[in-house]
Order: structure tokens, then C-alpha cells, then sequence
């Protein structure tokens, strides 16, 4: 077991919880103001592909060098908020049922990269491999301090500000917000379309800081990771924080224990059981703590104001 618990477990537990954080924090703005967050898969996904194709395209079509993961994470934040948009355009103007919508923002978008990368790049099962020195730096320390600027300055917006006062009135009593002369719809869609260009940014950091290319489903279930993240941190930012970074040091682990961990018939672990932990943490986390953190009262109840 020393081979598994290594610094080196440290830097891999920040790198693998960023993109949940991202992704459970801009939850956090849309659940905050009343809207279910269910699209962060699709939202994450559609960041993966676009940060990964416009990269490609500003590197070897444009030769912008070590400009291009800049313009890629550009790129990938503007397809979260695009996703974001639509999600938020049925929701909230159409009052549209928000799981069945998220969902099938999610199914869209398993199939839309797919079929893009191949009209692109002739290959649906991948973009281009990109040159490792023209990826995201990867720096567990700079990453952590990014992340804890993020959270600060997120926690001071919705707790020491105008405007989160008015998101969270939203999410807890709309019809008083209303009164008081707060636009309900407006708020949520500020939330929402804040969450898809936290959860873009984080697709993005997955294909073009984690990984080199975007393949397909690369997300691989990471937007309903960062959702149980937010659940179980009871919609806070520092307590979300700590529930992804959890998750990460799960993850970490099962990659860390690949080979180091043996069963007491010597034989390695297999493989499929240790890629199964985070999965089986974000189950057992939901059926314990799913009923004893109390959501935003109007989560998930469309507004319809008053005449």
C-alpha cells in the first residue's frame, strides 16, 4: 500500500477533482436559483470536443503555437455556454420538464461529437492527437491556487453580493423574490448559463489538459459525479469543494492501485473492479446523503408569475 500513497497521489488527486469542481460549481449557480443541473454531462462534453477541434485547427491550420490551448479553453467555454443557452431557453421560457431536458441534452450530445469529428477529422472516435507542449499546463500547485481563488471569489458572489442574494431568493422563494421586484427568470438564466461556462471549461480541461485529444464519451460519467459532489456538499461552495476533491482522491487511487494492490493469491487486482470505486462512492454518497441535505425549496418548479 506505500505505492499508493505517494505525493504523487496528492498532485493526481488535484488534476482528476478540477474538472468535477468546475462542473459541480457551476452546478451550484443553476441549482442555487431554482433549475435542476442534470445537463453537466452534455455541457462538459460539448466543451471537451470544441476545446479539442479548435485547438487542433489554431495550431496546425493557423499556427498559433502555444496560443492555440488558450483559444481552445476560449472555445470550449463558449460551446458550454451555447448548450447552456438552449437548456436554459426550454426551461425557463418554455418551462420545459428539467430532468427530461437535461437528459436529453446529455444523449445529444454522446452523438453529436461523434458525428462532428468525423465530418472534421474523418474519424468518429477521436480528434487529432495534439503536441504535449501545446496543452493546459498541468502544475498541481498553480492548479490548486486557481481553485481556490475560484471558490473564494464564488462563495464572497453568492453570499456578500447583491446578485447572489437575488440567485439564491430565486432558488428558495420566487414568488417573494418576485415581490420585491427581483426577475425570477432573469436570475435563473444567469445561473444556468453560468454553470455551462464552468462545466465547458472543465470539458475542456479534460481534452486538452488531462488528456491530448477528445474521445468520444471522454467524460465518462464525470457531469453526474460533479451533480452527487454537489448534493452531498449541500449546495455550499467549500463543502462541494471537498466532495469533489473525495471523488478525485477515489479516482486517484484506483489508477494508483493498478498493479500495486494484490489479492492474497498474489494475482492483481482486476482492473475493472478497481475503475468501479468512484462510481460505487458517487451511489453509496446519494443513497446516504441525498435525504439529509435539503435542496433550494424551488429546485426544480418552474416560475409562473402572477398576472
Amino acid at each position: 500500500m506505500r505505492d499508493v500513497f505517494t505525493w504523487a497521489l496528492v498532485a493526481s488527486t488535484i488534476r482528476l477533482a478540477t474538472p468535477l469542481i468546475l462542473a459541480a460549481l457551476g452546478g451550484l449557480f443553476s441549482e442555487r436559483s431554482g433549475v435542476i443541473n442534470i445537463a453537466l454531462e452534455g455541457k462538459m462534453l460539448a466543451g471537451a470536443f470544441t476545446a479539442a477541434a479548435v485547438t487542433y485547427a489554431a495550431d496546425v491550420r493557423f499556427g498559433m503555437g502555444n496560443a492555440s490551448p488558450w483559444v481552445g479553453l476560449f472555445a470550449g467555454m463558449l460551446a458550454g455556454l451555447f448548450i447552456a443557452a438552449i437548456y436554459a431557453y426550454s426551461c425557463i421560457k418554455f418551462k420545459a420538464d428539467q430532468v427530461v431536458s437535461g437528459a436529453a441534452i446529455n444523449i445529444l450530445m454522446l452523438g453529436i461529437p461523434g458525428f462532428l469529428s468525423g465530418a472534421l477529422f474523418l474519424s468518429s472516435g477521436s480528434t487529432p492527437q495534439l503536441p504535449k507542449d501545446h496543452l493546459l499546463p498541468q502544475s498541481p500547485y498553480v492548479i490548486a491556487i486557481a481553485i481556490a481563488i475560484l471558490v473564494t471569489v464564488i462563495w464572497y458572489v453568492l453570499y456578500k453580493t447583491p446578485f447572489g442574494l437575488r440567485l439564491r431568493a430565486v432558488g428558495e422563494k420566487p414568488e417573494a423574490a418576485d415581490a420585491a421586484g427581483v426577475s425570477v427568470s432573469q436570475m435563473r438564466y444567469w445561473g444556468v448559463l453560468l454553470a455551462g461556462v464552468l462545466a465547458g471549461i472543465g470539458g475542456a480541461y479534460l481534452s486538452i489538459g488531462q488528456s491530448s485529444l477528445f474521445t468520444r464519451n471522454m467524460t465518462a460519467g464525470r457531469g453526474f459525479i460533479a451533480l452527487a459532489a454537489l448534493i452531498f456538499g449541500k449546495w455550499r461552495p467549500v463543502q462541494t469543494l471537498l466532495a469533489c476533491l473525495l471523488f478525485g482522491f477515489t479516482e486517484a487511487v484506483s489508477i494508483q492501485m493498478q498493479g500495486a494492490v494484490k489479492l492474497p493469491s498474489g494475482e492483481n487486482i482486476p482492473v475493472q473492479f478497481i475503475h468501479m470505486v468512484p462510481y460505487v462512492l458517487t451511489i453509496v454518497v446519494l443513497a446516504g446523503f441525498i435525504g439529509s441535505s435539503r435542496p433550494p425549496r424551488a429546485l426544480g418548479i418552474p416560475y409562473q408569475k402572477e398576472k
